[in-house]
């Protein structure tokens, strides 16, 4: 009798929650169904339900030796292995799919140094490493596929290394629709808005995510003091959040900003929305897009967003360019119009039915068939 088929899938930390390992969660369920032998490689994980999993925990001081140490024990693993496919979301040269769910370190510091106008060359022995490691990965003969979540990190792949366009696959992130819905606004508003002291009929602008300095905070604030109506409600956790705070009071916006800190569940938050504003600087194809677009929230994003990609057909979102702020007062006072954003709102959700959880594992799982009928 055939043996079933060994996959291995690497990551450093795994919790079911990221972002991507929630875009391989039910794609790996539906490899075990189908009698997949799957192992999950990585240092610390939470939660890997019905996975066989390696521990790969060697020490180390600082991130370089942290990512470098985890990178040769990763190596041996597959060597010692005898998986007939690995999978990476990790920048490591032993796989022969990588999901580049992180984007190009190199298109993302040239996009923050035009930006500061720095140059990204000066660099910390980190971004030396990371830059290395991506380097060697692309490079890499055992390399077959690349899955992309999106158009621009497909064309930032093929722009900075050559790597053959038939191997770069664009499969998007996919969103629970059901979990997600226009439902959590009648569950959720009336309960969250009392709870942050917000009026019924107050406009309310979401920003959800981690990282406030490359995802647009402080432009948010800067765009909501030339708004004249509106609240922004910012949900996630930034080691320096206090100064983004700070920058709402000198901005005189602290009656109208409101500072959640981490949310185990954001849902709720999108309930009590009106629209969703993500003005980052870099960021492939954030979950929170879809989770928004799913909730029937329009939303406003950047040029650097993958999520831009899809806001047009049908129109259900504003795309400005990264960093400039008239731009995104001015989509933020269009969308004060309830009016146009129930119109929007109403193309978001059908915009987010098109990436499904199902349609994404439907995509992954040919993938991998295509590749191992190729060998």
């Amino acid at each position: 009798m055939e043996r079933p088929l060994r996959l291995a899938i690497i990551r450093q930390r795994w919790n079911p929650f990221g972002g991507a390992e929630r875009f391989v969660d039910r794609a790996v369920h539906a490899l075990l169904a189908r009698g997949v032998d799957v192992t999950l490689l990585a240092r610390h994980w939470q939660s890997a339900e019905g996975l066989r999993t390696e521990r790969l925990d060697p020490f180390y001081l600082g991130s370089v030796w942290r990512d470098a140490g985890f990178a040769r024990a990763a190596r041996a693993a597959v060597a010692r292995g005898g998986y007939d496919l690995v999978q990476s979301h990790e920048r490591i040269d032993c796989c022969h799919v990588y999901r580049a769910g992180d984007g190009v370190h190199r298109a993302w510091l040239e996009r923050r140094a035009r930006a500061e106008g720095g140059a990204w060359r000066a660099l910390s022995p980190f971004h030396r490493y990371t830059l290395a490691a991506e380097a060697r990965l692309f490079a890499s003969p055992r390399l077959e596929a690349v899955i992309c979540n999106a158009g621009m990190v497909r064309d930032e792949i093929e722009r900075h290394f050559g790597v053959d366009p038939a191997r770069l696959h664009v499969i998007r992130n996919g969103v629970d629709t059901a979990a997600f819905s226009p439902s959590l606004r009648s569950a959720h508003r009336e309960r969250v808005r009392a709870q942050l002291g917000i009026a019924a009929d107050e406009p309310v602008f979401l920003f959800v995510g981690s990282g406030f300095g490359r995802k647009g905070v402080a432009t948010a604030l800067q765009a909501l003091a030339s708004v004249p109506a509106g609240t922004l409600v910012v949900v996630g956790g930034d080691k320096h959040a206090a100064r983004y705070q700070a920058l709402a009071g000198r901005l005189g916006l602290g009656p109208r900003t409101r500072f959640t800190g981490p949310q185990q569940d954001a849902k709720p938050f999108y309930g009590a929305a009106d629209a969703f504003v993500l003005p980052t600087l870099y960021d492939p194809f954030p979950n929170a897009a879809l989770e928004a677009l799913a909730c029937a929230l329009p939303v406003i994003t950047t040029d650097g967003c993958g999520a831009a990609e899809v806001l047009h057909d049908p129109a259900c979102g504003l795309v400005v360019p990264a960093g400039d702020v008239p731009a995104l007062a001015a989509a933020m006072a269009h969308l004060l119009d309830a009016t146009t954003r129930d119109a929007m709102g109403t193309a978001a959700r059908a915009v987010a039915r098109r990436h499904s959880l199902e349609a994404m594992t439907d995509a992954l799982l040919a993938l991998y068939g295509h590749l191992l009928a190729d060998r």
